[in-house]
């Protein structure tokens, strides 16, 4: 049985994605058990578990499944502040609300602004690396993968210099709040602690920016208009929230994975480092090799049939991104080893469809700068115990909590 709250799956998934691939590619999960919704099953039982790579790129894409999982929690779970907040993000809503608010928030991450956005993420790269260089150590993730999507996002907010600390220095609204394991009344009360927080401080924002309005997407999303239909502060501020939260977390987790990756496979770190023109395929190798977004959920809006079975209207299915990452119909050659040159590959980390994730571009950006700059200004770079590491307590957004690294 798949335990999404043992630890040893947190320590690493892709056996267990294997064995699912190939005994059980469409498993639904026993009536009783640890593998749950966020609160327990829903009327329409417990989920079913999706793993080939092709199967679940087709769900991503397929409109007969909806995002809505929010909407199948019971009314204790819909009185808790982080669920409520979540019920108002693009992330937990189907057309035409998805369409309405994804619409107005794309404009920021067109590939033009984007692309634009590349001098700026060098020159906070190289900061960070300016801030740590002298040392000789550092904690890779708390001092560099954690901060830098941090200050790029707080850029693209408006987020002014002198209220940054509090971002750099913690996580906001943690990935738990999406694993399909339930949460502890703690784990609710600090969630809801954090979604308070973040609420507080963006409506002073949306004060400061009515008044001093700037280039920035916060300003946009105050003044944005679609059909006449002005958002409400409610609806800026959970989608602020979660452009923040995943913004960061995402590319963090990228960096982090990714450079432990690299060592843990000595030979293609020298490949690398030997030949910078690989960092882009490389990027992409280490999105796919140790996702930072390991799953996803999708609702049937109707029966629909896969693999031989009928997915009923209502029931939940969990799409394993990262066992979808692993499949070998879908990627040339051994996909459980890692080949930064490997031909032809593009991870499905991002999801697909209308939820693609709108700042996977970005994310592609930043990891690519960063690994690049991090091989260039620290050649001497190792990790210090690549083999002992504590990954953060979720199975949804995967990345080590901390990585000592040396030079």
């Amino acid at each position: 049985m798949l335990h999404f709250d043992d630890p040893g799956l947190r320590e690493n998934p892709y056996p267990a994605y294997r064995m699912l691939r190939e005994w059980a590619p469409l498993w639904r999960a026993p009536p009783v058990g640890p593998l749950l919704l966020p609160t327990g099953e829903s009327e329409a039982g417990p989920p079913w578990l999706l793993s080939p790579h092709a199967e679940v790129g087709a769900v991503l894409r397929d409109s007969r499944f909806g995002h809505d999982n929010i909407g199948q929690l019971d009314a204790d779970a819909l009185a808790e502040p982080v669920y409520q907040w979540l019920t108002r993000t693009m992330l937990f809503l189907d057309p035409p609300a998805h369409t309405r608010l994804r619409g107005l928030v794309v404009r920021a991450f067109t590939a033009r602004r984007v692309e634009a956005l590349r001098d700026r993420i060098a020159a906070i790269v190289d900061a960070l690396i300016d801030t740590v260089i002298d040392r000789g150590e550092m904690d890779l993730v708390a001092d560099f993968a954690h901060k830098l999507p941090v200050i790029v996002i707080c850029d693209m907010l408006g987020v002014p210099e002198a209220d940054r600390h509090y971002f750099l220095h913690e996580t906001i609204v943690r990935g738990r709040v999406l694993d399909p394991v339930p949460l502890t009344r703690q784990e609710f009360d600090e969630a809801n602690a954090s979604v308070a927080e973040l609420d507080a401080y963006f409506a002073k924002l949306f004060t400061y920016r009515r008044e001093h309005p700037g280039d920035d997407l916060t300003t946009a999303l105050l003044a944005a208009r679609e059909a006449d239909d002005r958002l409400s502060d409610e609806e800026v501020l959970s989608n602020i929230g979660l452009l923040f939260a995943a913004g960061h977390e995402t590319t963090s987790n990228l960096i982090g994975n990714g450079m432990l990756a690299l060592h843990r496979h000595p030979a293609e770190l020298a490949r690398l480092r030997a030949d910078l023109s690989l960092v882009p395929n490389a990027v992409e190798e280490l999105l796919r090799y140790d996702s930072p977004v390991q799953l996803t959920g999708r609702r049937a809006l109707e029966d629909v049939d896969i693999l031989g079975q009928t997915i009923r209207q209502g029931e939940e299915v969990i799409l394993l991104l990262g066992g979808a990452n692993h499949d070998p119909a879908a990627y040339a050659g051994d996909p459980d080893t890692l080949d930064v040159a490997r031909p032809g590959v593009r991870a499905i980390s991002f999801g697909g469809g209308i939820h693609h994730c709108l700042g996977a571009q970005l994310a592609r950006i930043e990891g690519a700068i960063a690994f690049r700059r991090l091989l260039e200004r620290l050649p001497a770079l190792r990790l210090a115990e690549p083999d002992r590491v504590e990954w953060k307590p979720t199975i949804t957004l995967r990345g080590p909590k901390t990585l000592r690294a040396v030079w």
